[in-house]
């Protein structure tokens, strides 16, 4: 299978970066240096994208800004087989509507592709379903969900998490630091706590996890009360929510 990405920013080289391996894959875009720079990165076809582009059969991941959907739909022409969409808040009516294909299916995969580690989610015509996901677990995993209400509300885990848990990890490092730590070293400490602690996750409910590193009046204890007086945890459920309601738009 040959794969069009229209676009070529961070998330269309990152999920580039694992679908080389296994497709045949041609990127097209306006901007005519990065496109040089993807192609003697990963040795795949580029072509600028200019009016009347033909898209006559052609499996499309369209990995452009969602305010910029209306204009590009505009250049295509043809009956593409498949449409992948990564744009956030756009619906699959919207993408109907814009775009003629046989098969629509909206992705929510994240910059952890680049490293064959995303966690994407997957919505759509049930028809092209094993086909989505066999291009998706190309850069990790894919979980397919019943409705676009589900990929928006995963959103705001799966496509934004790695900006929250990014803000975690400074701020332990930054709590490290401010009790004398080098930046460095915390750096490093960070980092690998977070290495480790997928695999745990991967066996362990997260309350579990809590409950065996939180011992009686322990350090832990003192450091996960703060969090809670903090009110951390009602934190990020309003930000998975509020990233949900700017997803759906």
């Amino acid at each position: 299978m040959k794969l069009t990405f229209i676009g070529a920013g961070n998330m269309a080289e990152a999920i580039i970066a694992g679908t080389c391996e296994k497709y045949e894959v041609e990127v097209v875009a306006r901007d005519t240096k990065r496109l040089e720079v993807l192609s003697e990165k990963y040795n795949i076809t580029v072509s600028k994208f200019d009016d009347n582009f033909n898209v006559e059969g052609k499996n499309i991941i369209l990995c452009v800004k969602p305010y910029a959907l209306e204009e590009v739909s505009k250049k295509f022409v043809g009956i593409a087989n498949s449409l992948l969409s990564v744009l956030a808040g756009s619906s699959l009516q919207t993408l109907k509507d814009l775009i003629k294909a046989e098969y629509y299916v909206r992705i929510m995969p994240n910059l952890a592709a680049r490293h064959g580690k995303s966690m994407s989610t997957l919505c759509g015509d049930e028809a092209f379903k094993k086909e989505a996901i066999d291009i998706c677990e190309s850069f990790g995993q894919a979980l397919w969900l019943g409705s676009e209400k589900e990929i928006d509300i995963a959103t705001g885990v799966a496509g934004s998490g790695p900006a929250f848990l990014a803000l975690v990890a400074e701020a332990l490092s930054d709590g490290a630091v401010k009790e004398g730590l080098k930046r460095e070293d915390a750096n490093v400490l960070v980092r690998g706590l977070f290495e480790g602690f997928s695999p745990l996750l991967n066996e362990n409910h997260p309350a579990l996890l809590k409950d065996a590193v939180m011992s009686p009046g322990g350090t832990t204890a003192a450091g996960y009360s703060a969090l809670e007086e903090g009110k951390v945890r009602d934190s990020f459920i309003k930000a998975v929510t509020k990233a949900y309601e700017r997803a759906k738009g």
